[in-house]
């Protein structure tokens, strides 16, 4: 992957969270998802949470991104302020400019081509047609899905449709790239090209890159680990130190 200053103006942003809790109710129970979860997710970075279904990843996640808020404790994001103290107005901004998602899902809307889903939150944010074009264009190529920017959802492969996915979550230059179970859907071959370009946002870009998976092969390249079991982080490891 080519380095493109005119693709990226911002570089990650570093994450700590503190003591957070939060628990649901379920029927006359309450769930703990999370008890006192802490740690810090450095930019330039690829932060992996591994765990069994049900160990609180992706109720992290969603806090991380803005979707849920913590009964307590702070997150505290670089450049973005405290996002827990955060009302919901300023919540959607902060997810519509800071926050890049990727899912398992893909997520793209079936009757756009590659191209016009990327230009979509470009049109929405006020973008001339010929430069959210160039930008569509520009991120296709970075991902390796130029020749494909006129096909649409169902034309592509799975593998292909998470790398346009990819595209989207980078479409407004997120510092922060929180991507939940990328590979979920992907053979092998396409899971190394996903994480091999997750990785580069992260090393050759400076982006923040947090990924929780369920695959060994996604946990071993990751620079830190966090190992989550019952809604807490009970093991961490820094595989790569930062210079």
């Amino acid at each position: 992957m080519n380095k493109s200053t005119a693709l990226f103006a911002r570089a990650g942003s570093t994450i700590h969270v503190r003591k957070l809790n939060k628990s649901y109710r379920v029927g006359e129970a309450r769930f703990r998802a999370l008890t006192d979860v802490s740690c810090s997710i450095a930019r330039g970075r690829v932060s992996i949470i591994q765990g069994p279904s049900g160990c609180g990843k992706t109720t992290l996640m969603n806090i991380l991104g803005g979707v849920d808020s913590p009964d307590s404790g702070a997150v505290e994001v670089e450049g973005a302020g405290q996002i827990d103290r955060k009302d919901e107005r300023a919540l959607a901004s902060y997810r519509l400019t800071e926050v890049g998602f990727v899912f398992q899902s893909f997520n793209l809307i079936p009757g756009l081509t590659a191209l016009d889903n990327l230009q979509l939150p470009l049109t929405v944010a006020g973008m001339k047609a010929a430069p959210r074009q160039a930008r569509g264009l520009a991120l296709l190529d970075l991902v390796g899905m130029r020749g494909k920017a006129n096909k649409r959802p169902d034309e592509l492969s799975g593998g292909e449709q998470q790398r346009v996915a990819i595209a989207l979550a980078l479409v407004n230059d997120p510092p922060f790239i929180l991507a939940d179970e990328p590979t979920g859907n992907l053979d092998s071959a396409n899971t190394a090209i996903v994480i091999d370009l997750l990785a580069s946002l992260a090393h050759d870009f400076g982006k923040t890159i947090l990924i929780t998976t369920h695959d060994p092969l996604v946990g071993e390249r990751g620079d830190s680990i966090f190992k989550m079991r019952d809604g807490a982080i009970h093991e961490v490891q820094v595989k790569n130190a930062q210079a």
